[in-house]
């Protein structure tokens, strides 16, 4: 159980302590809903190489994780920033030139992997992949899960159901369970011990959150303890996962962090367009993510009436107006 004492600390110190290199790291969101990306920014410009990366269904993060080469193996279901690129950019191009493994899975399953993390079993059963080549093609070879003892032997089990064919399904799938070294998840708020609130569809974070032996959670809000006990039904993620809170405004942009800001649509689209030429994309690299020191030096090089243009709408959650095309 992780302590109570005050976990607030810097996004760099946060990092560099707790992400290291050949890890495996679970980040949070969806497609292009709340991603961790200031953490992710961080990652690039501290050059962590070699992560196992598990992710539900991402987008901007995945892509800009493995187009900076950060990673060497991902665990994901859907790599994609919908209709700003159907199929990650970099993600793809990784993949056709052999520099990436990829293992993939459906949504439910990568979900119930990370339940069963967070459960603290080996594995859940399913009948999700039942009649699929999901089960048929492994990312991961037998001879490599035999030599690194952080994988499962096998990438999916199926068995005859144990309990007899009562409940319609002489057939199960057994998905193995993840536990990540690390898991980083962007919130709307979270107060100095580490209760966080996630406002909206929280995806498969929460599972993420608590599967992991480390937690960084980075949010829009830092707010008093007592601000959160007064609707503790709100809370998803209790203290006791926590190891590090970062409080940073705009943290999850240019995705969106519904009630705070909408995902950029402008910047989405530019970032396609250089990520699709490999010069364009280390010019990218260089002058928007590595040279500022921080997030906050990112966003300046936004203009300030473009960001103000995304602010979420109080009564909807999200930017009324916004050209999203």
């Amino acid at each position: 159980m992780k302590s109570s004492q005050n976990k607030v600390t810097t996004l760099a110190a946060a990092i560099t302590s707790l992400i290291k290199d050949n890890c495996h790291l679970s980040i949070g969101g969806f497609t292009i809903n709340r991603n961790p990306m200031a953490a992710v920014y961080e990652i690039i410009r501290q050059r962590k190489r070699g992560l196992h990366l598990y992710a539900h269904s991402n987008g901007q993060g995945v892509d800009e994780l493995v187009g900076a080469g950060c990673v060497r193996r991902l665990e994901i279901a859907y790599a994609g920033s919908g209709r700003f690129a159907p199929t990650c950019v970099r993600f793809r191009k990784a993949v056709e030139r052999g520099e990436l493994t990829v293992e993939d899975y459906s949504n439910y399953q990568m979900t119930l992997r990370f339940m069963a993390g967070a459960m603290g079993l080996p594995f859940l059963p399913t009948r999700s992949g039942l009649g699929t080549d999901i089960i048929k093609h492994w990312g991961f070879s037998k001879e490599l899960r035999n030599s690194d003892e952080t994988l499962p032997k096998q990438k999916l089990v199926t068995i005859d159901n144990p309990f007899g064919n009562w409940c319609e399904s002489p057939k199960l799938v057994l998905v193995p369970a993840i536990n990540p070294d690390v898991t980083i998840i962007h919130v709307q708020q979270a107060d100095r011990r580490g209760n966080a609130r996630i406002k909206g569809l929280t995806f498969a974070d929460v599972e993420q959150a608590k599967a992991a032996r480390h937690l960084i959670i980075t949010c829009e809000e830092l707010v008093e303890e007592d601000f959160l006990k007064r609707d503790p039904d709100h809370n998803q993620i209790p203290f006791i996962h926590v190891d590090a809170v970062v409080p940073i405004p705009w943290g999850a942009y240019p995705t969106a962090c519904y009630r705070h800001y909408d995902y950029d649509p402008r910047y989405l689209n530019n970032y396609r367009q250089a990520a699709e030429d490999d010069k364009s994309y280390q010019t990218y690299l260089a002058e928007k993510i590595l040279k500022p020191a921080d997030h906050q030096e990112f966003l300046a090089l936004s203009d300030k009436k473009h960001l103000k243009s995304l602010v979420a709408d109080p009564e909807t959650g999200y930017a009324v107006g916004l050209e999203r095309s």
